[in-house]
């Protein structure tokens, strides 16, 4: 690994093919100078300069001090210099090279992170690395278990890296020349000199070489902690290679007779002096501290080449292999009940989803959270495993939390597993703790790191396989990768080979991850961004497009300071130096908005990404109004918000507080005043309507969300709100809510638009019950009894589908699992709570599948916690529209709230557990503005119902009116009524209407008002207003209600009430709210004179029954085949194809309550079993197609043991899927032990439960049931369960990969997996009564 930083016109950090240099950070030594701590004759690399014939390129920042007269920023001014520390003279560079696979050990801060870095360059610093070679900590040996270290010249005053310990071992070490792979021999340790004994000169790498590099750490000593580079003693127990695993919080090291290690200063565990020693080495001696590391494993095979430049995080871990005593993993309902957490031979096995052999022991990983708390997320160190396969490690510490490696009731659950290890480290120099102007009064660690920026005309960057820790500064500008203002960086550019970033672990970090500023063009890929503050993958200005972010994890993002979006609560309550005057921030709406990743323009792409857990977002898509910062000016007003969506495909989101995915909002582009005294680019509104070229006068361009994962989210699942936004492929499990489509308020402002989710699964609560701890705050009762955590709290309603106003669409959508508790409301589809804004009554469904354990499809809330009074006007009029009647079981079908007459007739049917009523009719909207007063309360009620009028509040957001929006059924009759005085101008919008439909209005007015109307078309886009027409006055209510063809109006001053016909003339198109003309309105303006009395009777018009509109049609029957996601399961790898299986057993107890059948279920096929006994299907792993069935009588067959083990090894077939279920298995013949279980994947033979009480006959009272597999491989979804009598019936559910790699399908098992999945649909049909799932 080699970082190239120091030719000209060149920056690139790249896995090998070029010289090493040193990146010393911004204030480079000055040519042929030798920095303090550096070997004789060992120069620092000439910095480069900034001037002529050097045009600017890449520079990377320190977090030491600034040497003022060497400073030297690559084509850029210096940096301001770093605040003096509390303690120290002086401070070398901020950032450290590591050439070849050694690893410093992390330190513990406050915030659990690796110990600080001494302030004097280690003694291998500027490329003449030694090292002695230790054996590897798998083979044991006599020789050299304490370990050592060595150093061409050991500084004066500092501990001698080769002391007592290293000179009294007994056996020769080697060094390793960096040139050759080949050990080259040399002498007892007993001192290493300036130059090797024998061997070719050493000299920097030009590859991955494995000389093992000892990094600086702190000692401890008898008097204290000594800075500078030291090199402490692993202890080791005897007779064993591996030292023992310093404790997380003191106590004994599990397995080592060095017990009690205690925390001493400056980051260290020592011994206790009380405890058994290790040798004389040992005694006194110190271990660097870190979570759950053992020093052994910074031992690191021999490699000649550096590994191969892939993916550095996997998706996909499972549970542990079992040990070879045979534990097997505890499951419970088919679901890993503890994940990974299970006890194994030397170690826990994790099975990845991708090959891993590039990760080698000593690498450090971090598994990501799969429950809502973001700081489940943990940390491991890999072992030696040579009984791995290429898709598995082993890991040296045991989970605290439940992590899931499989697919869910649908959805794709598996943890993301990171790499954290590079073979390139640069890292900042931290101190113990905060100090200076460094935010410490949030912060107790110090957030001063290091920092690389790349400024445009470089000739080339590319950074490959490089790790960052201990990086960025919570200053603006100053981030672990920075690309400032670097234009294009493409081919556009001029660029050849594009810019990249790929394969960085960037971790415990200070300021986001990567900062993409005023740069378009730029990919970042297979980059992990991992425990860092402040927004990580981050785009600033607004300008910033074209840039790619592919296949990226990012966990663990805390709030920063630097932006009002990064900051929490008590950060945005305490920074108001940018606010104007005393201004107090409110922090919900001004600040907390932190984000994995911050796409500040739509035109990026998004591409296999995982954001594991942010303090707020996921993935948020905000829009700047014009751009900010230093791009001021680059494009007009509104253009981000226009501009159309880069590729989104295939991302996950999940354990976020807030949000998942969030589209939708802005920031303030407008320095703070005394007009708006919010500081500069705090949260604001925005709205996202995208079209082609950007252009709103051109046509729309939808964005579409495609194939998004997201789960265990303690808010929102994915929110988006704007223009044309679709999701289809996508999965929703275990959130607050699923999903929210929101479209505009009262109008859209895009007219025409609506949103779109298709083609995608909601679960409520899955069989994913999480684990306690880690901040999860809330545990409770699900649905089935069982204690799971929950989202925001235990109380809160839980929605899959939520609309807000609209227009909003769904179709061929799969729900399964909301079923309400006594805790919690739990529905499919809910509304938006506490609404004052519009409901579209062109929401709609169509195509739903509503799984039987679906307990409320619906639900409009009710009066309580959570809901409020559930009074408010949208929370009134909500309303959706069931197509086809697959949500309702009544085609073309409305459904609005129970208590909103104005939906009612009597063909209408009431649904008290929804709170709800179901109609048929045609709806529409009357949209009224009034003006003079602003602050009255509407009453609207239809005639044939008038005495269940409507009350609406109005909703007043700084318009200059008050407005109101009530769904009303077309061609009825209105009144309008108010709480006070009528008011001045009044403006009726026939919204929703097709041409030719109407409506007859009656406004009450006092009795001498008088009255100018006039009716226009409004163009909202351009403001413009034609076709005015005046309304004349009528000779009676008759006339003016019946003769439609003229613009007629009626005021009975008898009655007080103004009488008008409401008609759409002009056509409308789609979802336009308003005609191809524009929007029809009749403007009334009322003259009155004070004092006036304005009271109405309640019904101007005659007292006629209710008439009953179409009634409800016929319940429909019968399954909808077309309905539902035509998918089984989403997930991230959608090429894989799955089936689902579930297998019930019973046993005898469940005979006796008169359960009768068990069953096996694939797909939509259901193989029930009447008989006693045990119960194989078999199927093709490659096409999922059933090859063979068979039944073993335990009751009456001779020694069916010895039959189930002939069938296993003799009939089925290799590469088959074996599935196995029991009924009433008592009375078995033959031997209780079943080693041919074992063939199928069994961790040790099956050994049936038996009833106690027997003595004469080997009598069995459990339930079996196994999911199991016949070839060479041994996949990781294999299930055992066997249970006692007194258990619960042993029960599996789980989705199956089919054609895997691991099952050596044949070249042909693409038409095999076609031909079998047609085959299953027409077995449903024929086969017996169907199931349930769920």
């Amino acid at each position: 690994m080699c970082l190239c930083a120091d030719s000209v016109q060149s920056a690139r950090v790249a896995g090998g093919g070029c010289p090493a240099a040193r990146l010393r950070g911004a204030a480079a030594a000055a040519p042929g100078r030798t920095e303090r701590g550096d070997p004789p004759g060992c120069a620092a690399p000439p910095a480069r300069r900034a001037g002529a014939g050097a045009g600017p390129g890449a520079a990377a920042g320190r977090a030491g001090e600034q040497r003022a007269a060497a400073a030297h920023q690559v084509g850029t001014a210096p940096l301001p210099p770093r605040p003096p520390p509390p303690r120290r003279a002086a401070a070398a560079a901020a950032t450290r090279l590591l050439q070849g696979p050694a690893r410093r050990p992390p330190r513990t801060s406050p915030r659990g992170d690796p110990a600080p870095t001494p302030a004097a360059p280690p003694w291998w610093a500027g490329g003449r690395p030694c090292a002695w070679r230790a054996p590897p900590p798998s083979t044991p040996s006599s020789s050299a278990t304490e370990g050592g270290w060595c150093s061409p010249t050991a500084p004066t005053g500092r501990p001698s890296p080769c002391g007592p310990a290293t000179s009294s071992s007994r056996t020769a070490g080697s060094c390793t020349s960096a040139r050759s792979a080949a050990p080259t021999p040399r002498g007892p340790l007993s001192r290493c000199t300036g130059a090797p004994p024998t061997g070719r000169p050493w000299t920097a790498s030009a590859r991955s070489s494995w000389a093992w590099v000892a990094a600086a750490s702190w000692s401890c000593t008898a008097g204290g902690p000594a800075p500078g580079p030291s090199w402490t003693k692993p202890c080791t127990p005897a007779g064993s290679a591996t030292a023992p695993t310093p404790p997380r919080s003191g106590g004994a090291a599990a397995g080592s007779t060095c017990a009690s290690w205690t925390p001493a200063r400056r980051g260290c565990w020592r011994r206790g002096a009380s405890t058994p020693t290790c040798g004389p080495a040992s005694a006194g001696g110190c271990a660097p501290s870190w979570p759950s590391r053992a020093p052994a494993a910074w031992w690191r095979p021999p490699s000649g080449t550096r590994p191969p430049a892939a993916s550095r995080w996997r998706r996909g871990c499972c549970c542990g292999t079992a040990s070879a005593a045979g534990t097997s993993p505890a499951w419970a309902t088919g679901v890993p009940r503890n994940g990974f957490k299970v006890e194994a031979s030397k170690g826990i096995i994790l099975h990845l989803a991708d090959e891993v052999t590039s990760w080698l022991p000593g690498d450090r990983i971090v598994v990501a959270s799969t429950d809502y708390s973001m700081h489940q997320a943990e940390e491991f160190n890999l072992l030696p495993c040579p009984e791995c396969k290429s898709n598995q490690v082993k890991i040296d510490g045991s989970p605290l939390y439940l992590h899931i490696g499989e697919v869910i009731d649908g959805v794709d659950m598996r943890a993301e597993v990171g790499l954290l290890t590079r073979n390139i480290l640069i890292q900042g120099e931290m101190e113990d703790s905060c100090y200076g102007q460094n935010q410490c009064q949030f912060f107790s660690f110090d957030t001063f790191g290091g920092h690389i920026k790349i400024l445009r005309n470089f000739s080339s960057v590319h950074m490959s396989g490089v790790e960052l820790k201990n990086m960025g500064q919570q200053i603006l500008g100053s981030y672990p990768v920075h690309f400032h203002l670097a234009e294009d960086v493409d081919e556009r550019g001029g660029y050849k080979r594009p810019t990249y970033l790929d394969n960085l672990a960037i971790h415990h970090c200070f300021s986001r991850c990567v900062a993409i500023h005023g740069t378009h063009g730029l990919l970042v890929k297979d980059t992990i961004g991992y425990d860092t503050l402040g927004h990580c993958f981050f785009l600033e200005d607004g300008t910033e497009q074209r840039n790619t972010f592919y296949h990226n994890l990012g966990l663990l993002t805390r709030s920063g300071t630097i932006l009002p979006s990064d900051r929490n609560e008590a950060m945005c309550l305490a920074i108001r130096t940018h606010v104007y005057g005393n201004y107090v921030p409110v922090p919900s709406t001004d600040c907390m908005a932190v984000s994995t990743f911050w796409i500040a323009n739509p035109n990026n792409n998004l591409i296999k990404n995982a954001a594991a857990g942010a303090q707020d977002v996921g993935i948020w898509y905000i829009f700047h109004r014009v751009p900010t910062g230093q791009s001021e000016g680059q494009y007009p007003e509104g253009q981000a918000e226009h501009t159309p969506m880069g590729v989104f495909y295939n991302n996950r989101v999940h354990s976020n507080f807030k949000a998942g995915l969030f589209i939708g909002k802005g920031v303030k582009t407008t320095r703070a005043s005394a007009e708006d005294p919010r500081e500069y680019l705090t949260v604001d509104n925005a709205r996202f309507h995208p079209h082609q070229d950007a252009d709103p006068e051109k046509p729309r361009v939808p964005a579409v969300i495609d194939s998004l994962i997201a789960f265990k989210n303690n808010d929102h699942g994915a929110w988006a709100r704007g223009g044309d936004i679709i999701f289809r492929n996508s999965g929703f499990s275990d959130n607050g809510i699923g999903l929210t489509l929101a479209s505009d308020g009262t109008f859209p402002t895009d007219e025409g638009s609506s949103l779109e989710v298709t083609r995608s699964i909601f679960v409520g609560e899955s069989s994913n019950f999480g684990s306690q701890g880690g901040q999860n705050s809330y545990w409770g009762k699900g649905a089935n009894g069982e204690y799971r955590t929950l989202p925001r709290n235990k109380t809160f309603p839980i929605r899959g589908f939520q609309i807000y106003d609209g227009p909003v669409r769904m179709a061929k959508c799969t729900f399964k699992k909301f079923t309400p508790t006594v805790d919690r409301y739990s529905s499919a589809i809910g509304f938006f709570m506490k609404n004052s804004w519009q409901i579209s009554p062109q929401n709609n469904v169509s195509q739903i599948l509503m799984e039987k354990s679906v307990g409320l499809k619906v639900f409009f809330g009710r009066s309580g916690q959570w809901f409020g009074n559930n009074n408010n006007d949208g929370d009134k009029t909500s309303i959706f529209h069931d197509l086809d009647g697959s949500v309702t079981g009544y085609r073309d079908t409305f459904v609005g709230r129970a208590d909103n007459y104005l939906l009612r007739h009597p063909g209408c049917l009431t649904v008290p557990r929804w709170n709800g009523v179901m109609c048929t009719g045609k709806f529409a909207q009357l949209y009224i503005q009034a003006r003079r007063p602003e602050n009255l309360t509407l009453s609207i009620a239809r005639a044939a119902y008038h005495s269940h009028p409507l009350q609406l509040q109005g909703v007043n957001r700084g318009a200059p009116y008050q407005q109101y929006q009530p769904v009303v059924m077309l061609e009825q009759a209105y009144i309008i009524q108010w709480d006070g005085r009528a008011p001045e101008d009044i403006i009726l919008y026939p919204i929703n209407f097709n041409r030719g439909d109407w409506l007859h209005v009656a406004l009450c007015y006092p009795r001498e008002a008088i009255f100018q109307v006039v009716t226009d078309i409004y163009q909202r886009q351009t403001g413009m207003v034609h076709s005015v027409k005046h309304y004349l006055a009528a000779p009676s209510r008759a006339s003016a209600l019946n003769r439609t063809s003229e613009r007629l109006f009626y005021f009975d001053r008898a009655s007080g009430y103004l009488f008008v016909h409401l008609q759409a003339h002009e056509a409308r198109k789609g979802h336009s709210y308003c005609s191809q003309q524009g929007c029809e309105r009749i403007k009334i303006m009322a003259h009155m004179y004070p004092g006036d009395s304005w009271s109405c009777d309640p019904n101007p018009f005659l007292e006629r029954p209710a008439a009953a509109q179409r009634p409800v049609s016929q319940h429909l029957s019968g399954p909808c085949k077309a309905c539902g996601a035509p998918q089984l399961a989403i997930t991230s790898t959608p090429s894989v194809k799955y089936i689902r299986i579930q297998i019930q057993s019973l046993s005898r107890v469940d005979m006796q309550n008169h359960l009768t059948s068990a069953f096996i279920k694939i797909n939509d096929t259901v193989f029930l079993f009447n008989s006693r006994g045990i119960f194989f299907v078999v199927l093709d792993a490659c096409s999922g197609a059933v090859v063979s069935r068979r039944h073993f009588d335990t009751v009456t067959g001779e020694n069916a043991a010895s039959a189930i083990t002939d069938y296993v090894q003799t009939f089925i077939e290799e590469r088959s899927l074996v599935l196995v279920c029991s009924r009433d298995i008592a009375d078995m013949v033959g031997s209780s032990e079943m080693s041919a279980f074992t063939r199928l994947g069994s961790a040790k033979p099956v050994v049936f439960h038996k009833e106690e009480g027997h003595s004469l006959c080997v009598c069995f009272s459990g339930s079996f049931a196994m999911l199991g597999y016949k070839g060479q491989a041994k996949p990781s979804w294999i299930k055992v369960l066997n249970h006692a009598g007194y258990q619960k019936a042993a029960s599996l559910q789980h989705y199956v990969p089919l054609k895997l790699k691991e099952y050596q399908c044949p070249a042909n098992a693409d038409e095999s997996l076609k031909f079998a999945f047609s085959q299953n649909r027409l077995e449903r049909i024929s086969a017996e009564p169907s199931v349930p799932w769920d």
